[in-house]
């Protein structure tokens, strides 16, 4: 069986798996370049060597260039060949001291020899894991590597026998095969087991071994970037680039930029595919998991509805915690098979010999192929197309074909609802209590005598008919009281017998269904869902089964979904000559931020999740990733964007009391928000290096206020929407305002405002060394952006005439006074700086400690969570001067370097170009990229400077949750705010759109990885078409009777006119 409770098996869509050695198995490739540097600084002091040879050392450009992948005897040769000495070739059996390629070659082996005695080498984890799910799948692994001594470094680390077949250099050497990038080597492996290249996958860390499995045909070659080199990896012909082979998910199929596809089945990464393959439609969402499956182990089908949270009392390390959670629902997908009156295929009576998943990102379709076999070989093709209706946003569906394939007889088919649900998506979490659901209510109905009955009182009755079959659910959250229910219907094409049976919390109607082979059978799943939150509903039970007496069938329901996605969808594509895995990651991005986020999201009062509606990461809260959410939704759907900054208003009340109780005025919004606005932030953070309980004082994020004024300017800007300015938007400016006047503490001796104990954006650093959870003095971030709201505060006031601004200045008591105060503010607030200029994170960041990179990193590879890694260690990144994320530099990507120096100049700190290109660089080198959103600012601001490092830093950001480079947390939910940030990264800094007071600014920066984009924005109820190739910027305004827009790019501006367009040259605006 392709899985078993206890050996997780891979279904590869490979027949073979090549592994390289050095970087791919073991982490030996940096000690082999070394032993090389330090066998050629040798050389070159040898008398041997021509007179006229070049002596400059040996480069890691070199290294990739002439040895890397090769025999030594050949890297040795070549090397040399480009210092101008024409070295002899000898033979296998010249020894390290002779004159010759292979006598270099086994002089290097003893130099590397000697290097591992003090660094022995290990295996990579992920590596290791990969091996064991591939041979448990019965996937044969092979390894061929240059490497003469592979055999022995294998049998070091406790991996001898793991491959079926080693092909390294002692075989080049017997079968005068040449290194890579020649193929011959890895064509060789899979000779041996008689393995056609084009159905083997090889896996390569070294440039000449990517080249070399393209060269060799082979059917997915990937490559390992440890070392920032992907551009090279993919110029070499890699069709996927990782970091490291856990992110690997070996059936991942790039085929198309709107697919998203796997092939076979990797346990390790099905709750990952689950998380992308999510299907939403704003109002709820449900996880891309088996049906057959339910909640435990591999599989997780999670549902989620927007905004239901509920709370429950655990006790942790002592400490008496209540926690807020997004709700997990009742899992109305379950669906299970068996053949005859065998096991059903969630116990493993049915083995998975081929299995497709393929997500239509245009459609907003999953659909699932499958081949099942029983133990008596009896086939069954299965195919499975889902869909989470965007016309109906109380509707999901999901269709299964059924065909026998070479028999006939009888399939069995179970099809139900499980209320036997938790939150235990979060392995952090697992010491919380977890289930939220109470008063559960079933009942079953199937036309037949015992039609409306109660679940249990049917139990076990035969039908006699055709298979239509309904079950409604009702359950409440065990402390917000919110109602939820569940109606559905399972109708099955052509006659079957049903029977209705309970599985502990599992509520299932149990169908016998006659088969003829290669007769299909179909059945189709429909659930209505409602809750007590909903509008216009009497109860949440006759709102779900309203809404599902008024579905059709599967294609009616498919046909209704796809009219309602294209419309919402459309907006929002960009189209580009961006690489495909580009092009597909930033569609899938598109298209998960409007499975979260839609017109049906606008209808409720909800937030922006963190994680989407994708699983229960961040415990479905809300943050301030809504920074980098909303500029998409306010240049394309608008009218959500303010419902999203809304769902902050109307808890004004709640921040105001936070406010007051922490003896300030105004609003003090919480860093993570659920139901209510309360400040539900966990009080610790589990530390699985550790295994401790640490304290969490993330709460000190002040700036959360500042990004929603922020998200209410910027809406503003978008839209001119006074009427919304005037009674909501200003309100939460003006209160953000306050809140950090009050903070404010004026100090007369530099004349300047401080704010103290606070956390900015890059959360390593919460206090000092005496005090670590006191926060710090004057973050440089928080101290801008207060100024920058005073300053749009004081704007408001002055220039927002009429009497509903009198009306707002009467209701929140504003005085000439208050507004004079806010002014000087926003010119006095205190900016800390370091060095030769460097804006520091905050006050005193300078005379901390520098980190030893180059250690951290050789020793534990992904250093993302420092913070981590450094309390395991006894010590904390509050020593250092490091950042988790952008933290001085996000101030560039909000603002832009532009305004951000105009801004400092009025505050009274002159920042010259060449002050801020190395605070940019500072930070660059000093940041470990802990957050997903990190590499997304970092891109931003490199666009202006670099274009061809912000592509790169920009690939990264798109991979984060494709590739789950935060090492297995995209499975509890994707992060929201940096697919987002990706979409935006395209418009705001490659396009270089920013808007301004009076104009739509467009200063453009294309990497030469980018030649052209074509995306559309609103501005002002003008729907602009933009399309920008390197030389040239069209923008045309589509026809109707909004009012003209400026547009303005470089010195050239152009009022535009409803129907009309314009073309900006590089000539005339002269962009970068």
């Amino acid at each position: 069986m392709t899985e078993s409770p206890t050996v997780a098996a891979a279904l590869a869509p490979v027949d073979a798996v090549v592994f390289e050695l050095d970087g791919v198995v073991l982490d030996t490739a940096e000690l082999r370049a070394a032993a090389w540097k330090r066998l050629f600084a040798d050389v070159f002091q040898d008398p041997r060597l021509p007179p006229r040879a070049r002596r400059d050392p040996l480069t890691d450009a070199d290294y990739t260039r002439y040895i890397e992948g090769r025999t030594p005897d050949e890297g040795a040769s070549a090397f040399l060949a480009s210092r101008g000495v024409a070295l002899p070739s000898g033979s296998p059996a010249n020894g390290p001291g002779d004159w010759t390629a292979f006598g270099l070659g086994k002089r290097q082996d003893e130099v590397f020899a000697r290097l591992l005695r003090d660094q022995p080498p290990q295996a990579f984890p992920g590596t290791v894991a990969l091996l064991e799910r591939l041979r448990a799948g019965r996937i044969p692994v092979l390894l061929a590597t240059s490497a003469p001594n592979a055999v022995a470094l294998l049998a070091a680390v406790g991996l001898a026998g793991f491959f079926d077949h080693v092909a390294d250099g002692q075989t080049a050497l017997r079968h005068e095969i040449p290194g890579k990038p020649s193929p011959a080597l890895a064509l060789e492996a899979a000779r041996r087991l008689d393995i056609p290249p084009g159905r083997a996958m090889v896996i390569e860390a070294a440039v000449a071994g990517v080249e070399a499995g393209r060269r060799g045909g082979f059917g997915l070659v990937v490559g390992i970037d440890r070392t920032g080199r992907r551009a090279e990896l993919e110029a070499a012909g890699a069709d996927i680039v990782v970091d490291d082979v856990s992110e690997l998910d070996i059936g991942l199929v790039i085929t198309h930029p709107w697919l998203l596809v796997y092939e076979g089945f990797d346990p390790a990464h099905e709750g990952h595919r689950e998380a992308l393959t999510t299907l939403g439609n704003g109002y709820m969402a449900t996880r891309g998991a088996a049906p057959e499956h339910r909640g435990a182990g591999i599989h997780y089908p999670g549902s989620y509805l927007a905004g239901v949270y509920n709370r429950l009392a655990s006790v942790v390390e002592g400490q008496k915690t209540v926690d807020e959670h997004m709700v997990n629902i009742p899992d109305w997908l379950h669906l299970d098979l068996r053949i005859g009156d065998g096991a059903w295929w969630s116990e493993s009576g049915l083995a998975l010999r081929r299995e497709r998943r393929t997500l239509d990102l245009k459609r907003a379709l999953l659909t699932r192929e499958a081949l099942l076999e029983d133990d008596a070989g009896r086939r069954l093709k299965v195919v499975q197309r889902r869909l989470v209706s965007m016309a109906e946003p109380h509707l999901a569906a999901l269709e299964t074909v059924l065909t026998a394939d070479g028999w006939s007889g009888s399939i069995g088919v179970r099809s139900g609802c499980d209320t036997d649900v938790t939150n235990s998506n979060v392995p952090e979490d697992a010491q919380l209590s977890n289930r939220h659901l109470t008063a559960v209510q079933v009942t079953e109905s199937d036309g037949g005598p015992a039609a409306g009955q109660a679940a249990g009182q049917g139990s076990g009755h035969d039908t006699g008919g055709p298979g239509s079959v309904e079950l409604t659910v009702q359950v409440q959250t065990s402390q917000s009281r919110i109602g939820i229910a569940l109606a559905l219907r399972t109708d099955v094409s052509g006659p079957a017998n049903s029977s209705f049976e309970q599985l502990g919390g599992l509520y299932a109607h149990h169908f016998e269904v006659p088969v003829a082979d290669g007769t299909a059978v179909r059945v189709t799943k429909t659930v209505g869902v409602a809750s007590s939150r909903d509008h216009a509903v009497s109860s949440p039970l006759t709102g779900a089964q309203a809404v599902l007496a008024r579905s059709g069938g599967f294609e009616t329901l498919l046909a209704q979904h796809e009219k309602a996605w294209t419309l919402l969808l459309a907006p929002f594509i960009i189209e580009s000559d961006a690489p495909s895995q580009a092009q597909l990651i930033l569609n899938l991005h598109v298209f998960h931020l409007l499975q979260t986020l839609t017109t049906h999201t606008a209808e409720l009062d909800a937030g922006v999740p963190a994680r989407g509606l994708h699983g229960e990461g961040y415990r479905g809260h809300v943050f301030w990733d809504e920074l980098f959410v909303l500029p998409v939704l306010n240049s394309r759907l608008p009218s959500l964007a303010r419902e999203l900054i809304d769902y902050r208003w109307r808890r004004l009340g709640t921040a105001r009391d936070a406010a007051r109780a922490a003896g300030l005025r105004g609003a003090l919004f919480p860093w993570q928000s659920g139901s209510d606005g309360t400040e539900q932030t966990p009080k610790l953070l589990y530390n699985k290096l550790s295994g401790h309980w640490m304290p969490d004082y993330s709460h000190l994020q002040r700036h959360v206020g500042l990004a929603v004024a922020y998200n209410a300017w910027q809406y503003f800007e978008a839209t001119q929407d006074r009427g919304w300015l005037t009674q909501h938007g200003a309100e939460l400016i003006v209160d953000v305002a306050r809140l950090f006047a009050s903070m404010a503490d004026y100090d007369a001796t530099d004349d300047r405002f401080h704010l103290r104990g606070v956390m900015g954006p890059d959360e390593y650093h919460t206090g000092t060394q005496a005090d670590p959870g006191g926060g710090l003095d004057d973050n440089a971030y928080t101290n801008i952006m207060a100024a920058w709201v005073f300053d749009q505060a004081e704007w408001i006031m002055h220039s927002v005439q009429g009497f509903d601004m009198e009306d707002l200045r009467a209701r929140l008591g504003i005085t000439a006074a208050e507004i004079a105060g806010w002014a000087r503010l926003s010119r006095r607030m205190f900016v800390p700086f370091h060095g030769d200029g460097i804006i520091s994170q905050f006050a005193g960041y300078g005379a901390l400690r520098e980190l030893d990179w180059g250690h951290y990193r050789r020793n534990y590879r992904n250093i993302e969570r420092l913070d981590l890694i450094l309390e395991a260690e006894g010590d904390s990144t509050n020593h250092y001067r490091l950042a988790k994320q952008a933290d001085v530099l996000m101030l560039l990507y909000v603002l832009g370097e532009d305004q951000l120096v105009g801004f400092l100049g009025r505050m009274g700190y002159t920042v010259t170009a060449a002050q801020m290109a190395a605070t940019v660089d500072f930070y660059l080198a000093r940041t470990a990229h802990g957050s997903t959103l990190s590499r997304v600012a970092h891109a931003s601001v490199l666009a202006q400077r670099d274009p061809e490092q912000a592509w790169a830093t920009f690939r990264e950001a798109l991979d984060a949750d494709l590739d789950d480079t935060q090492g297995g947390t995209t499975s509890s939910g994707i992060h929201l705010g940096a697919m987002a940030g990706t979409i935006d990264v395209v418009q705001r800094s490659f396009a270089g759109l920013r808007i301004t007071r009076d104009a739509l600014n467009f200063t453009p920066r294309l990497p030469a990885e980018l030649r052209r984009v074509d995306f559309q924005v609103r501005y002002r109820d003008q729907l602009l078409s933009v399309h920008l190739e390197t030389d040239r910027l069209l923008v045309s305004a589509a026809p109707g009777d909004a009012a003209p827009v400026l547009v303005r790019v470089g010195p050239r501006q152009v009022l535009l006119r409803a129907g009309e367009q314009h073309e900006f040259l590089r000539a005339d605006s002269a962009p970068n």
